[in-house]
């Protein structure tokens, strides 16, 4: 009896090993995760950019707007 359950307990421990994730698995997702940092810095990127660009025309458009009626 004491063979038959340390054979099930073995197999037990083996299926357990098994059924995680591989090696490749494991790369596949940190590679997601790592894209997934990369377009969120992207991202921010480009809104910080964007931000930018509209304060230099906000600017710009207030300089026109003191030297029109700096005209009168």
């Amino acid at each position: 009896m004491k063979k038959v359950l340390s054979i099930l307990l073995a197999a037990g421990f083996v299926a357990i090993v098994a059924c995680g994730p591989s090696a490749e698995e494991k790369a596949a997702a940190e590679k997601a995760v790592q894209d997934s940092i990369a377009a969120a810095e992207q991202a921010a990127a480009a809104t910080q950019s964007a931000m930018m660009d509209s304060a230099a025309a906000m600017a710009t458009d207030s300089t026109a707007v003191v030297a029109d009626s700096t005209k009168n």
